[in-house]
């Protein structure tokens, strides 16, 4: 959950955005190097008044200035397109789940249960209870097992949303008359906040995405809950 004033990242609950803010650090580190080069270089040729010759005619210093760039960019492409790979790998999923964006809610259907089907409006302000956040909570969350590969195939049924959770790093188009997907394994339990990423409408800040993974146990109890309810 992000808090006031957050500079970084949430904390991470799915391997992949552990890997997406280790892949974030490490370019930092490369642009805060390349910076300081940078600024170095251009204090020392403002208040030095020397020249070398060596310097501004060398052969070497081209090589150099050519390759090194070249070199940077590969230590950045390198993790960048395994981390593309990663995200776009599904596998054998465990559980399939439908999210269908609508002006200005989400729908939630479990393909694995014929009957597990609904909706997911946000929770009005005036209706909040201690400890919900506003514009952040729902009445129906999706609720998935914790260390199981889930898939979920987004779509939508009027205009573009965007099915966004960024602890799980998971962002993914909502596009009509398109089935796009996207695959997540929560490491760990909790309820994690996100939003409609995708600007849709006049209440576009009011279609907000709430996960809440469970251990298998509880989530086996659960789904057995709504096939009675259904």
């Amino acid at each position: 959950m992000a808090h006031p004033s957050q500079l970084g990242f949430q904390d991470a609950a799915s391997p992949v955005m552990e890997e997406l803010i280790h892949f974030h650090d490490h370019a930092l580190m490369i642009v805060i190097l390349i910076s300081t080069l940078v600024l170095y270089i251009m204090i020392a040729m403002v208040t030095t008044g020397l020249t070398n010759m060596y310097i501004l005619d060398s052969q070497e210093v081209e090589i150099i200035w050519t390759i090194l760039p070249a070199a940077i960019l590969i230590l950045i492409a390198l993790p960048s397109l395994r981390i593309l790979y990663l995200m776009d790998e599904v596998g054998s999923p465990h559980l399939t789940i439908k999210a269908i964006g609508h002006q200005w809610y989400w729908s939630y259907e479990y393909t694995d249960y014929k009957e597990i089907t609904f909706d997911s409006y946000m929770v009005p302000t005036q209706d909040l209870i201690p400890g919900q956040f506003r514009l952040l909570e729902v009445d129906h969350r999706m609720i998935v097992p914790t260390e199981a590969p889930v898939r979920v195939l987004v779509t939508a049924e009027d205009v573009i949303h965007s099915w966004a959770v960024p602890s799980l790093g998971v962002k993914m188009d909502a596009v009509p008359g398109r089935l796009n997907q996207t695959a997540f394994v929560a490491s760990r339990p909790g309820v994690f906040y996100g939003q409609c990423s995708e600007i849709c409408g006049a209440n576009h800040s009011f279609m907000p995405i709430v996960v809440e993974a469970v251990p298998l146990k509880y989530f086996q109890d659960w789904s057995t809950l709504m096939l009675e309810d259904a």
